[in-house]
């Protein structure tokens, strides 16, 4: 295919497909939380422990938008707000946790900013993050644009992706 017909094909929309972007907070972004997996049994996972996540989406969509965008970036505010709400110098505790009420304690005495959330770990931490930002990414597009998947990064050798099907 020479220039003129992949531009004409451009331009009629022939290529068809996806289009995906994607938007990172780093580990520089400041999201220091603390946890402890109290199913690791006898591993250093089960102690608190903690890490200063990264988060990587993928966002996806059919057609690009009036500015040839497949996501307003600038939109994110509100999602970068909420990390910073749940990962931002916090203690996540797992609901199941057989030492949650412990661990509540500490943030009842001031001595941590205590979230409970379902489970730990950058698996579940991921899935997380992924049903509470779909939904605001949704919102923000106008239901245009679909969030394919999230990474969390513990730090730049483990990471998790979650993706719902």
């Amino acid at each position: 295919m020479d220039d003129r017909a992949a531009w004409a094909a451009f331009d009629a929309g022939a290529c068809g497909g996806t289009y995906r972007s994607t938007k990172t907070y780093d580990h520089n972004e400041g999201l220091s939380c603390t946890f402890r997996q109290w199913r690791a049994g006898g591993s250093h996972c089960s102690l608190l422990h903690g890490y200063a996540l990264a988060f990587r989406f993928v966002f996806v969509a059919r057609a690009l938008d009036e500015r040839g965008w497949c996501f307003d970036f600038g939109g994110l505010k509100p999602v970068r707000a909420w990390l910073h709400e749940m990962f931002d110098h916090t203690l996540l505790v797992a609901a199941d946790d057989p030492e949650r009420e412990r661990l509540e304690a500490l943030g009842q005495h001031g001595l941590a900013d205590v979230r409970v959330v379902p489970a730990v770990g950058c698996e579940a931490t991921a899935r997380l993050v992924h049903a509470r930002v779909s939904g605001m990414v949704r919102d923000l597009s106008s239901g245009r644009v679909w969030l394919e998947s999230v990474e969390v990064r513990e730090h730049g050798g483990n990471s998790a992706i979650y993706t719902r099907d």
